[in-house]
């Protein structure tokens, strides 16, 4: 735990985890895929960034620092619910990426590391949201679960159940997010890295 939280390292996590906050501000909707209320944001370039250069651990505290500034800088508009799901799935993202890369520190490693984490990401998310997130949302705020499935339908007429909200919106959304991010880190990850090494 020690090499992983060196001064050179917190720092590097201070930075990234604010610098993901301020990205998550900066959300929109892509709704040609899902409702408006999933929102697209670049939060996780930070911590993908991080996690390949820094490791697994590190990106964890990422991801803690990028929910803590964010809340600080936009508190909440959905009783943490967002804020949790962010978390809890970003980390699965960006901590699962860390430690496949960590196995094999190529170019190719990084390629198969982000396939992976992404497919994996997004299959929690997708199980998240069924078990968990959606159930949350109606209970939170009286929303009939089938307002939410109308507003799926609205996209794709063929959803009928939440099950088909899940596969038709929520997994497809969540898959062009981290293909996105996987992309950008892609690009931008050699000329990045040596300042955080």
């Amino acid at each position: 735990m020690k090499k992983y939280l060196s001064v050179k390292n917190i720092s590097s996590i201070a930075v990234l985890g604010a610098l993901g906050a301020v990205l998550m501000l900066f959300d929109f909707p892509i709704s040609f895929i899902a409702p408006s209320f999933y929102k697209l944001d670049l939060g996780d370039l930070p911590c993908l960034i991080g996690a390949f250069a820094l490791g697994p651990v590190p990106a964890l505290f990422i991801q803690i620092v990028k929910i803590i500034v964010k809340l600080l800088l936009k508190p909440t508009s959905t009783a943490f619910v967002g804020e949790i799901a962010a978390f809890c799935f970003s980390t699965v993202f960006c901590v699962s990426a860390a430690l496949i890369y960590q196995r094999d520190k190529t170019r190719k490693g990084a390629i198969k590391a982000m396939i992976i984490a992404t497919i994996v990401m997004a299959l929690a998310a997708a199980a998240g949201n069924y078990l968990f997130i959606i159930p949350a949302y109606v209970n939170m705020y009286n929303m009939p679960l089938e307002a939410i499935i109308s507003m799926g339908q609205a996209i794709f007429p063929m959803i009928r159940y939440k099950f088909d909200f899940v596969l038709y919106c929520v997994l497809p959304f969540n898959l062009i997010k981290a293909c996105i991010v996987d992309i950008l880190t892609f690009v931008l990850y050699k000329r990045i890295s040596p300042l955080l090494k």
